[in-house]
């Protein structure tokens, strides 16, 4: 009974054993309550006071829930407690000093809630305490050396704990990103040479870049962006030769400082970084070139230095960096031309050069097999159509090609894909044979040069296929042609002559002009050809209208 006082949700069964109760864990011999895990199950109400009557409860796990109110003082009285999971909840008020109580408590994790005061100084004294968890919470004031007591994690990321980083943080174990912590990085963290991840990422901290940080040499991951750190970039960086991240930013983003104040120039040591696979260096105000040391990171998939006052050219060493996706230079000083050796990025699937200085020829990125939907906004004015005919995954205004999602019935095997094109064949085919049984039934004898021109029966009709041909009529094929003039001829027919149009959007296309005497067809005929019309394959030539 004392489960149901603890908590205001109903179990499964209304049975008394409460031992085969949903999440109740009793000791075999005593059938005292050692465990209550009750997680995920969409609770709500008050822990209550009673639970601390609970001596034997080993472990409490009540994470995922909709719990309110306050940790009632009685959870101290838990005394046989080694793992409380509080997480993922709505419960509010100051963490309760009698958690220090509980002599062997190992795992405390009050995470994602709305807890607010200050973090209870004795907790850093349990000896035995393995995670402290109170990310995610409203926590003022500011950090404790007592902290360093904790042998185990630390993690008392976005919250609003705010005053300087203790000098001791180099015995600690911690994560204290997005606080409002200010000051300067202690040189100390510089120590820490088995330290895998240094996260200092959203906060206030002020001044530069320890030089000491250089003797990190394990450390993967440096996240010092959204910060008020200025000075140069300590070429010292470029000894942490395990480094894959760096981030030092101003903005969100990874080897992260982007979004500081940096000045200066891009180290030439940076070219050591051989594990390095993210680059952020956007947003501060760094100066000079672009090192053509940068190329010899062969692993770097991204590098970011937009936003800065970088000049010069963009070194054709760039193309060497095989692996890389990524390239952002935006909104820089850069000038010269973009080199030809990009064309040798063969992984790139993104490049912003824009808010620059460069000159030279416009993109031309035709007969490749790029895929998406073409921007018609900004400099993509400027370029001509057939800067991007070729690639059949390309479609947008300058193609004429409407973007749609692809259907499961056009992932088809080759297999499939050639008996379609069998039968694709086959129709047009009968359609010839359509057409040639509405002719007469004795045609004058053909002769070499253009065709004599046959009596219409009715006026010239333009029937539009598709949607990008929609702006266009009848009246505009003659007056492009010149009332079909003999010189944009490019073929004839024993039923046809092909004329050569090019249309508004610069596209040329193939103009048939069909004959017949016998009207009669012809309705017949423009009913087939909406049919044909609606067919696409890549074997076939679109029939527009």
């Amino acid at each position: 009974m004392l489960i149901m006082c603890c908590m205001t949700g109903r179990t499964d069964t209304p049975s008394s054993d409460y031992c085969v109760w949903r999440g109740i864990g009793c000791d075999n011999a005593t059938f005292n309550v050692v465990s209550l895990n009750l997680s995920g199950l969409n609770l709500d109400g008050e822990i209550s006071h009673a639970i601390g009557q609970l001596k034997s409860l080993v472990s409490i796990d009540l994470r995922a829930n909709q719990l309110s109110g306050q940790i009632p003082d009685e959870i101290g009285d838990c005394s046989s407690l080694e793992s409380l999971v509080l997480k993922n909840n709505q419960l509010i008020g100051h963490i309760p000093s009698t958690l220090s109580q509980i002599p062997n408590l190992k795992i405390l994790d009050l995470a994602q809630n709305r807890f607010s005061g200050e973090i209870p100084r004795l907790l850093y004294w349990n000896e035995v305490l393995q995670y402290l968890g109170l990310r995610g919470n409203n926590l003022q004031g500011s950090l404790s050396p007592d902290m360093c007591q904790l042998t185990g994690l630390c993690d008392v990321r976005n919250n609003s704990l705010s005053g300087s980083i203790p000098e001791n943080i180099g015995n600690c174990n911690s994560s204290l990103q997005n606080n409002h912590f200010s000051g300067q990085i202690p040189s100390v963290i510089g120590l820490m040479q088995a330290l895998a991840v240094l996260d200092l990422s959203f906060n206030m901290l002020s001044g530069t870049i320890p030089p000491i940080l250089g003797n990190l040499t394990y450390t993967e991951k440096l996240y010092l962006h959204a910060n008020k750190l200025t000075g140069s970039i300590p070429p010292e960086l470029g000894n942490m030769t395990k480094l894959h991240y760096l981030y030092e930013s101003q903005l969100l983003m990874i080897r992260n400082v982007h979004g500081n104040k940096l000045n200066g120039t891009v180290p030439l040591a940076f070219q050591r970084l051989k594990s390095m696979t993210y680059l952020n260096l956007s947003s501060n105000n760094l100066r000079g070139p672009i090192p053509i040391e940068l190329s010899r990171i062969g692993n770097l998939d991204t590098l970011d230095l937009s936003n800065n006052k970088i000049s010069g050219d963009m070194p054709s060493s760039l193309g060497d960096l095989e692996h890389l996706l990524k390239l952002n230079l935006r909104n820089n000083s850069l000038t010269g031309y973009i080199p030809a050796e990009f064309g040798n990025l063969r992984s790139i699937m993104e490049v912003k050069l824009e808010y620059n200085n460069i000159s030279g020829d416009v993109m031309n990125v035709s007969y490749n097999n790029l895929v998406g939907f073409i921007p018609t906004a900004k400099n993509f004015s400027r370029f001509p159509p057939e800067s991007f005919v070729g690639n059949p995954g390309l479609c947008g205004y300058w193609l004429s090609s409407n973007c749609r999602a692809p259907r499961p019935s056009e992932r088809v095997s080759i297999s499939k894909a050639a008996i379609l094109g069998i039968a694709l064949g086959a129709m047009v085919i009968l359609l010839m044979i359509l057409f040639a049984s509405c002719r007469p039934h004795h045609p004058k004898p053909f002769t070499v040069g253009p065709p004599v021109k046959l009596v219409n029966y009715s006026s010239p009709k333009l029937v539009i296929l598709h949607m990008n041909m929609a702006l266009h009529v009848y009246e505009d094929i003659i007056r492009m042609t010149e009332n079909l003039s003999e010189k944009y001829v490019i073929g004839y027919g024993a039923s046809s002559t092909v004329y050569k149009c090019v249309l508004k959007n610069c596209r040329p296309v193939a103009v048939k002009k069909l004959y017949s005497h016998y009207p009669q067809c012809l309705k017949e005929f423009e009913t087939e050809l909406n049919t044909v019309g609606s067919i696409k394959h890549r074997n076939l030539v679109s029939l527009q209208g």
